[in-house]
């Protein structure tokens, strides 16, 4: 039985304990079941990441973490910056991989804007652009992602997106996730590392993330952690303050753009209570109480959680087989 506490504080962690375990399963699962020699790991700048990183140095040294650099052109301006003070700060050695290059080789921005122009025709160079969704408290509607542009001399236009144009801008887009964990997967392979995915549980549960892309690791460490908690345990791992005030942004369109409106469609510290409520069956006057919101919204975002769930099962799902293939237990 829960009280009629519930609050942020259910969510409080002993961050001296959780990493203590986190460590212990580190080090048994990289060092003695893969064999590995330590980690790669993707430095955005971010608090996820930021995390996973300080957690890795601890489990394995500072001189057995390779932090990975991999901004593009449309990354935002501070974060080569943050991720440059988050690996000074851990003091891991770091690559600077530029994926611009890459990206274009592929035709990424091409294929992105050449969508876009299939919904705004004028989309071309020095415009700037991001997708985005309605909150999912607002009322019962479908909800439908739109397109912000913003034109080189900064007027914004918002248009709803067909699913074609939809699919094709984040089609292409995921070009980018795709290629920063080709690139771990080489620094790895060279150096008998393993990788490292920094998913919270957030992204996790509802499928916030590109399968084979930012989706793939061989350990995901703070998986079942949820946003609020790699907070708590980025400030009890000293993770400097400019990083651990910083909000959740995707950073993978040219605008500016939070994870909130493009996915989650609420702020991660609702979303976690929600989530949290839901996976442990706390009574909808309790969460939004503990929310600000009323019952019948608390309820969508439950409908919304399942839906997700339901959507993006595939991403989790591993390659199908016809036939069971016996495992070699080593």
């Amino acid at each position: 039985m829960h009280s009629r506490t519930f609050s942020l504080e259910s969510l409080k962690l002993d961050c001296a304990r959780e990493t203590e375990r986190i460590v212990g399963v580190l080090r048994e699962e990289v060092l003695k079941r893969f064999k590995k020699r330590g980690a790669v790991v993707g430095l955005s700048g971010g608090i996820d990441s930021s995390v996973v990183g300080a957690l890795c140095v601890r489990a394995f040294g500072k001189e057995r973490v390779l932090g990975l650099l991999m901004p593009e052109k449309d990354s935002a301006s501070e974060t080569l910056r943050l991720s440059r003070l988050i690996s000074d700060h851990l003091q891991v050695r770091t690559v600077h991989e530029d994926i611009s290059g890459i990206l274009d080789a592929v035709g990424c921005y091409q294929r992105r804007d050449e969508a876009i122009r299939s919904v705004v025709s004028e989309y071309g160079p020095g415009f700037k652009c991001k997708i985005v969704l309605p909150g999912v408290c607002d009322d019962e509607r479908y909800r439908i992602f739109s397109l912000v542009v913003e034109s080189p001399d900064g007027v914004q236009t918002k248009v709803r997106l067909t699913p074609s144009a939809y699919l094709g801008i984040v089609a292409a887009t995921n070009f980018k996730q795709r290629t920063r964990k080709m690139l771990e997967y080489y620094h790895a392979d060279r150096l008998n590392y393993a990788v490292t995915g920094t998913p919270n549980r957030q992204e996790y549960d509802q499928g916030f993330f590109v399968k084979l892309g930012d989706g793939a690791a061989d350990i995901k460490p703070i998986a079942h952690l949820y946003k609020t908690q790699v907070y708590q345990m980025a400030r009890s791992l000293g993770i400097p303050e400019e990083i651990c005030c910083r909000p959740p942004t995707t950073d993978t369109y040219s605008m500016s753009q939070s994870q909130e409106e493009f996915y989650f469609s609420l702020p991660y510290e609702k979303m976690d209570l929600c989530l949290y409520g839901k996976c442990h069956e706390i009574p909808l006057v309790e969460v939004a109480a503990a929310t600000g919101l009323t019952e019948d919204q608390v309820a969508r975002v439950y409908q919304d959680i399942d839906a997700k769930r339901k959507a993006t099962r595939y991403l989790h799902t591993p390659p199908v087989l016809v036939e069971k293939v016996e495992e070699i237990l080593l």
